[in-house]
């Protein structure tokens, strides 16, 4: 029987879908130049040659929400790479010795946990400078533990199964059974996580930006657009709302893909539990 694809997905999917074609139209085409001052058009409102109306310094706010469109997805695939780089390998040594191993990868992940993204990345801004990358490492190691959690929680279940017994008496390496039963079993459970971490580090990137440790200027962050839009807010209110509604977007977007795909996939994670295929 054909499953019902969940509204959850549907809409999350279209919201992710925008942003992306946001993001990859802006990388070849903008209305303007994101960057370019004209002071002599500040704080215009909608108009037709300014749709979206400009900033404080004359530039085009539908071009710099664009663009922001690209440094929030670079950001928040580099920050979802660096999790799934570090934290699987870690949840996966977890699932495969335990033991001490086990106990110390885990113990190393609720130090992590107690340090929030921001709070991280402000310690690295104490020690590096404040740059895009400083955001991407300081996002992608808060998010290492919630990896590494996820992989060794579904892992234990596949090395409880009567397969990996018969692959070890066998004399099947632990490398093996990682690469050919344990990842393709939790590779769901990883893109539904996946998802909800690019929702985090969105919000989180922004976060940084909105208090300058995120990306420097003049690359358009909407984090740091509504920063800069709060001390005009009596005079154009609406520089604040289109960062702050595409943040939004971008962040339920994802939130309910992933919800979606937890729907969609939950009856066959919890079934898929055999041998990789």
């Amino acid at each position: 029987m054909k499953r019902r694809i969940p509204v959850t997905l549907s809409v999350g999917g279209l919201l992710v879908g925008l942003v992306i074609l946001t993001a990859v139209v802006s990388a070849v085409w903008t209305p303007a130049d994101p960057t370019h001052v004209q002071v002599s058009d500040r704080l215009k409102g909608p108009a037709p040659g300014y749709l979206l109306g400009t900033d404080q310094v004359g530039r085009d706010e539908l071009s710099r929400l664009m663009a922001g469109a690209t440094n929030t997805l670079v950001i928040g695939i580099a920050t979802v790479v660096i999790a799934l780089g570090v934290g699987v390998p870690v949840g996966g040594l977890a699932a495969l010795y335990r033991g001490r191993l086990e106990d110390a990868t885990m113990r190393l992940s609720d130090v992590l946990l107690a340090f929030p993204a921001i709070l991280l990345a402000i310690l690295f801004a104490a020690v590096f400078q404040p740059s895009r990358f400083t955001a991407m490492a300081a996002i992608g190691i808060a998010l290492v533990p919630v990896f590494a959690r996820v992989v060794r929680g579904a892992g234990l279940q596949v090395m409880q199964q009567e397969y990996v017994t018969i692959v070890r008496t066998y004399g099947g390496s632990n490398a093996w059974i990682f690469l050919r039963h344990l990842l393709p079993n939790v590779s769901s459970v990883l893109i539904v996580q996946a998802t909800v971490a690019f929702a985090v580090a969105i919000l989180a990137e922004a976060a940084l930006s909105y208090l300058g440790l995120g990306t420097p200027p003049p690359t358009p962050s909407w984090g740091r657009m509504l920063s800069e839009s709060q001390t005009f807010l009596d005079r154009a209110p609406l520089l604040a709302i289109w960062p702050g509604v595409a943040i939004a977007l971008s962040v339920l977007g994802f939130n309910l893909l992933g919800d979606g795909l937890r729907d969609l996939l939950d009856p066959v994670i919890n079934e898929s539990l055999g041998p990789g295929r």
